[in-house]
């Protein structure tokens, strides 16, 4: 059971509009970011980089079919993976902390590992979810900005809806699965 308080209605409309007014500034200061962001320098691509498509091989330059920005949500789903990761959400779950394991147990937390990202820790980490976002000008392509970790949570969208539940995410343990692992309703 959670701990929290209990009040009158006129007690929770109080603090509604005081939490109201901060969520309002909130709102200002993440255009702020948003246009800060936007300025950042924009740096020239230079290595040539090659994917896998449908279509076949293709250049970063290819994957923006002709538009002038691309955002590029990086999936853990290496080669040698049988499923992707189920939400790469383990450093979002939890508070800052360390989760090594102590000296010589290392294999605890890749066994760890592996059963829930399918990898290693290392790799985990390396490969970790992220967004990386590009421009592209008279040819060339530019990086303009990346994110991953915490700097992601706000584009996943179920987040935003369970941060404003009563018990907020409400998380214990792996509570997430892909989708198609779940049982049926």
């Amino acid at each position: 059971m959670t701990d929290h308080k209990t009040g009158t209605p006129e007690e929770w409309l109080a603090a509604r509009l005081d939490l109201l007014a901060a969520e309002k500034d909130l709102t200002r200061r993440s255009d702020e970011l948003a246009r800060r962001r936007q300025e950042l320098p924009w740096v020239r691509v230079g290595k040539e980089y090659l994917f896998d498509t449908d279509e076949g091989t293709a250049s970063l330059a290819d994957l923006f079919q002709g538009r002038s920005q691309l955002l590029i949500y990086h999936f853990m789903f290496g080669p040698d993976y049988a499923a992707g990761c189920p939400s790469g959400a383990v450093e979002y779950n939890f508070g800052e902390m360390d989760l090594r394991p102590p000296a010589g147990e290392q294999s605890s937390i890749d066994a760890w590992s592996e059963s829930i990202v399918g990898t290693d820790w290392e790799t985990y980490r390396r490969e970790g979810p992220g967004m990386s976002a590009f421009a592209l000008e008279d040819g060339a392509v530019y990086h303009t900005y990346s994110a991953y970790s915490r700097g992601i949570d706000i584009l996943w969208g179920m987040y935003q809806w369970l941060d404003r539940a009563p018990r907020g995410r409400n998380e214990a343990g792996m509570w997430w699965r892909r989708h198609d692992e779940y049982g049926a309703p």
